[in-house]
């Protein structure tokens, strides 16, 4: 790393501001597929949440990788919170009334 001064840091270096950071652990969720009832863990990138004006149109999907089946299941406050602080990509719906 170089020991370019940070800007707006007096003598503070770029290796200094990040000298104690450590690499950052990939995020995995543990899911269940109802079709096959396999078992697994998938990465933020597997997912997709999807978040509507209701409980009803609030909800994660993902690709079962044991029997390729497509899998839609409800999403409340919680898991919402706990997939976007995880990365998972989310998609707002919009009424059209």
């Amino acid at each position: 790393m170089s020991e370019t001064t940070v800007s707006g840091a007096s003598g503070v270096t770029v290796a200094t501001a990040f000298a104690g950071m450590r690499g950052v652990a990939p995020v995995v969720f543990r899911a269940g597929c109802p079709d096959c009832r396999g078992r697994f863990e998938l990465a933020a990138s597997a997912l997709r949440l999807a978040i509507g004006a209701s409980h009803r149109t609030t909800f994660y999907s993902f690709t079962c990788p044991d029997c390729g089946a497509s899998v839609r299941k409800p999403a409340g406050e919680r898991i919402v919170e706990l997939l976007t602080d995880g990365g998972v990509r989310t998609l707002r719906l919009h009424s059209t009334v």
